[in-house]
């Protein structure tokens, strides 16, 4: 049986995760899909890496989709990414006019996880703004796909657990 395309692009961004957190990353992945099918960029979080707030998965992958574009624009494009994004990255693809986001795990599945963890590296903080609440303020106006994949990609906050 043929895998849905939304499927094939969120395992990419899974496996992407996973390659992530083995690098001593957060486990977020993110791929960028232009409207083709095919799929023009795929990064993962290196905050830690680079000591830089805004090196989110999202942020990394609409970077270098842009870059491969030569554009800041990325019209028909989706983001695929494993986690609700952040209201930075969210509006990332909005000003990039983007067709939309497609993501697995939400914020609140991230704060369930967060609580009582002790790790001063991975704490999963979250700003309490939804995707949703930013799309719909945003302009030009973005689809959203929630939590597809959402226990496939939960899973991912597992590799947390084994630091």
């Amino acid at each position: 049986m043929e895998k849905h395309p939304q499927e094939k692009f969120m395992l990419g961004a899974i496996k992407e995760a996973q390659n992530s957190a083995s690098s001593g990353q957060y486990a977020l992945g993110a791929v960028v899909v232009d409207s083709n099918g095919d799929i023009i960029a795929t990064e993962h979080t290196t905050l830690h890496e680079h000591n830089d707030p805004t090196c989110h998965a999202e942020v990394n992958a609409i970077r270098s989709a842009c870059l491969k574009n030569e554009s800041r624009y990325l019209p028909g494009c989706w983001l695929y990414t494993t986690l609700e994004p952040c209201p930075m990255c969210t509006s990332a693809a909005i000003w990039a006019k983007m067709k939309g986001i497609v993501f697995g795990a939400s914020q609140e599945d991230a704060q369930d996880f967060g609580k009582g963890l002790e790790d001063k590296k991975f704490t999963w903080r979250q700003i309490d703004v939804s995707s949703k609440d930013i799309v719909e303020k945003g302009d030009p106006k973005i689809h959203l796909v929630e939590r597809f994949m959402q226990d496939e990609c939960k899973k991912l906050f597992d590799f947390a657990k084994n630091d």
